[in-house]
């Protein structure tokens, strides 16, 4: 079976997803660019973010019972082997509550990203990847602190867009302060 010349293989697609283009290029600023399109933008998630969400949130309460179960199964015994009380020891019922807070963040994740609600849905990832990562399964909190930290950035961006597109219509770029209105604090000096 001969490959298609025009289509490309699979490391050179996964080149052209990972690394930066040239910057010899010309850069295109994509998004959205009217007034307009950023509050629309603003106001629901695009595919992506969405899809993103509806993957991890099953995952997450998939993890949140797995975790659950080995924090009950490992928790050492109440009372030491001489009668001592074991200082190590934690009542099931915490670990559960654990469970279901988690499960419910989970529930959260699912809905935010069902009704396209960006900058909540990256508040719920990012409180239920601490919450893991607090209880020392890192492995499986930083993916969710990150994805929560990706749709937070991606929703302080756009607004910041908006900001931007609201004063003056692009005028003052990132960095640069905006001419913006005068205080109206202000109380000029009399001439005395």
């Amino acid at each position: 079976m001969a490959r298609d010349p025009d289509k490309p293989t699979l490391s050179e697609r996964f080149t052209r997803a990972v690394v930066k283009a040239d910057s010899t290029e010309p850069k295109v600023d994509e998004g959205p660019q009217t007034l307009e399109e950023i509050e629309a933008a603003i106001a629901r998630a695009d595919d992506k973010e969405r899809l993103v969400g509806l993957i991890m949130a099953p995952l997450a309460a998939g993890i949140g019972l797995l975790v659950t179960g080995s924090l009950i199964n490992n928790d050492p015994k109440a009372l030491l082997a001489n009668g001592a009380v074991n200082l190590k020891h934690v009542n099931p019922s915490l670990y559960l509550e654990f469970g279901g807070i988690s499960f419910a963040l989970a529930l959260v994740m699912l809905g935010m990203a069902w009704y396209r609600k960006r900058l909540y849905l990256g508040i719920a990832m990012a409180l239920y990847g601490l919450s893991i990562f607090n209880l020392h399964f890192w492995g499986f909190g930083i993916p969710f602190i990150l994805a929560g930290a990706w749709y937070l950035v991606r929703a302080y961006r756009l607004q910041q867009k908006l900001k931007v597109a609201k004063a003056g219509g692009g005028g003052s770029g990132a960095g640069q302060p905006g001419t913006g209105r005068p205080n109206k604090r202000y109380t000029p000096p009399t001439g005395r």
